[in-house]
């Protein structure tokens, strides 16, 4: 599917008992023996699912991560993504890109082309809202995954992410997520800090997103004559819930993550929320603004502000409050302070790329047969996203259970490119349910 809203400047922003049984138990060790690679002898064959910039740019950072890896098939819904990023990598890595045209996927089931034409590794970036049923493939495939973040964009989706993952664990599958922070090495050291109690304990936590629109919605009047809905829909899909999940789920879960992250990924017990829309958005049915506040066990509280309108004031940093001192995580040396004394500041390496770190992560634990999964802790931030969203789409007090077990379900089972697929209103808080 195409993740064409313009990623790069989303990473701009960022930067600036029966013998069946037995068989099946034993699958793993099976699993990994045949999917281990010599140290960096064997060359890995690489798929991309959503050719968009940030597909793209997932298979470039696989590329910079290893030198004997290859990309040998690529899929998208739409044919010029899939050509675009075949000739962009190709431009760029020549040989490495061993994509011919009948490789070249394309359509709602050009995921499932790339998982079987024999590569052995995965790249899943197309909008979130297929997130699920890719992943599924994949795991079912044996296929070791990049999942690009976020996983899902309801709660159904995201139970069924639960059970991929909990079938990519018993297989000994390779999961890294695109949590790209997570894979920071200043951020690394500022939370092993904190972690190791450099603030006392934690009591609070204020991450901002704040930023301008990523692809506003295209007016309705441009809509091509006889373009279906799912494909007007795709083709604008940062703008509709059940694709994107709202900038909340798509883009401001890095903040819901490195929030997690600060209190060691214990899941908060509940939130509120507040959000709208300031400027209209046509057929769109997202939010530009919400501030979520999380709340903690032991009454700590987690605040995250998002907001993507123009003209206004950005920042993407982390404030992290302890019993003892402060930390500043954003666009310099993350610091930490007690009063006004400097207590640390991050000195270590700032050259290395995140993005292309958790590829070099991945690619390493499949050549050594290691198992490093990221899936239980990228199914819980994508539930803490889904969780705020959900409270600021009803202005109720939304907990952990209620959001885990909502029955609200945005994505349609079936989709054909002649469907009816109509546009659901933008929620209303006070008047929109919490299903």
């Amino acid at each position: 599917m195409n993740a064409s809203s313009s990623p790069s400047t989303r990473r701009d922003f960022l930067r600036t008992g029966s013998a069946a049984a037995a068989v099946a138990f034993a699958a793993p060790a099976i699993l990994i023996r045949e999917r281990a690679f010599a140290a960096n002898t064997d060359t890995i064959k690489i798929g991309l699912v959503g050719c968009g910039g940030r597909g793209t740019g997932a298979a470039g950072n696989a590329l910079d991560a290893d030198p004997n890896l290859i990309i040998t098939a690529v899929g998208d819904a739409f044919p010029e993504p899939a050509k675009g990023s075949v000739k962009g990598l190709s431009e760029r890595y020549g040989n490495r890109v061993q994509v011919p045209v009948e490789k070249q996927f394309v359509g709602l089931d050009a995921y499932q082309k790339v998982i079987d034409s024999g590569v052995d590794v995965v790249l899943l970036a197309s909008p979130p809202g297929f997130r699920p049923t890719h992943l599924r493939y994949a795991v079912e495939k044996n296929k070791h995954i990049f999942c690009e973040k976020p996983m899902a964009t309801d709660a159904p989706g995201i139970r069924h992410v639960m059970e991929s993952v909990r079938m990519s664990k018993e297989k000994k599958l390779n999961v890294v997520a695109g949590y790209c922070w997570r894979y920071d090495l200043p951020r690394q050291a500022f939370y092993k800090e904190i972690h190791d109690g450099a603030l006392g304990e934690v009591v609070g936590v204020y991450g901002t997103y704040l930023t301008g629109p990523v692809k506003p919605m295209a007016p309705a009047h441009t809509r091509p004559v006889g373009m279906g809905d799912l494909e007007w829909q795709m083709r604008n899909w940062m703008n509709f819930g059940w694709l994107g999940g709202d900038g909340i789920v798509e883009q401001c879960i890095h903040t819901v993550d490195k929030v997690l992250w600060a209190f060691k990924d214990v899941a908060p017990i509940k939130c509120t929320a507040n959000g709208g829309r300031v400027h209209p958005n046509g057929e769109g049915n997202i939010f530009d603004h919400v501030t979520v506040v999380y709340e903690w066990a032991n009454g700590a509280r987690g605040i995250v502000a998002q907001r993507q309108i123009a003209g206004c004031y950005n920042d993407n940093s982390d404030y992290v409050l302890g019993s003892t001192g402060k930390g500043v995580s954003g666009w310099g040396n993350p610091t930490i302070k007690s009063g006004d004394q400097m207590k640390w500041r991050y000195r270590g390496d700032k050259a290395r790329d995140m993005y292309v770190i958790e590829h070099e992560v991945l690619y390493r634990s499949i050549r050594a047969g290691e198992f490093h999964n990221d899936g239980d802790r990228m199914a819980q931030s994508t539930l803490a996203g889904l969780m705020g969203r959900m409270a600021g789409y009803t202005g109720q007090e939304v907990t952990w259970e209620q959001a885990l077990n909502s029955q609200q379900k945005l994505v349609p089972d079936v989709l054909s490119w002649d469907m009816h697929l109509p546009i659901l209103p933008q929620a209303q808080p006070g008047k929109t349910k919490l299903v």
